[in-house]
């Protein structure tokens, strides 16, 4: 995800990156995540899924549906 955001960052897109845990997290650590993925998509033009070998995980699956029910362009780094 770092290299993708440096590489829209060159091309002058302002990418709005999720945080990254260096550790396990608490249930409430996990929702307070959630929740502010969901509010960074509202915040978005477009989603880009950085999905390396067309992997999607159970959350990013949540907020795909969550960005293509606010109507946001989803995008993905590799063939889903």
């Amino acid at each position: 995800m770092r290299a993708v955001n440096r590489d829209l960052a060159f091309e002058g897109i302002i990418a709005v990156a999720p945080s990254e845990a260096d550790g396990p997290l608490t249930e409430g650590q996990k929702n307070a995540l959630g929740a502010l993925h969901l509010r960074r998509i509202d915040l978005a033009d477009r989603v880009l899924v950085v999905n390396p070998g067309g992997y999607i995980g159970e959350s990013t699956s949540r907020e795909v549906d969550y960005a293509r029910a606010a109507g946001k362009p989803v995008s993905f780094t590799d063939p889903v």
